[in-house]
């Protein structure tokens, strides 16, 4: 049963038409933002209704530099992988020195 889905007290059929046509069509936050203030409803109202719709796409997490965020157990995993060895030790490593050995072995 999918209830949530639905129009509500809080959305007509008509407003959810907009937030799914309108998000699937740019999907970022600033989407939600327009449609909020457009709708006079929060952002988080907004973010769940499309999490009720299985429309809403989560945020791709990024560095301060806009690089995508990379966990230390990958770059542990990327060496052990280039050097086809497991090594404990590695795990003790910065994460900036970790990248600067992928470099230096992958090249």
């Amino acid at each position: 049963m999918d209830v949530t889905a639905k129009s509500s007290a809080n959305y007509s059929d008509a407003d959810i038409t907009i937030i799914t046509d309108e998000y699937t069509l740019e999907p970022t936050r600033e989407t939600v933002n327009s449609l909020a203030a457009r709708l006079n409803k929060t952002e988080r109202s907004i973010i769940a209704k499309l999490s009720a719709l299985g429309v809403y796409q989560k945020a791709e997490r990024v560095t301060k530099r806009g690089e995508p965020v990379v966990m230390k157990a990958e770059l542990v995993e990327k060496v052990q992988n280039a050097i086809g060895r497991e090594l404990p030790s590695l795990n003790k490593m910065t994460k900036v020195d970790l990248q600067f050995m992928i470099e230096a072995l992958v090249g």
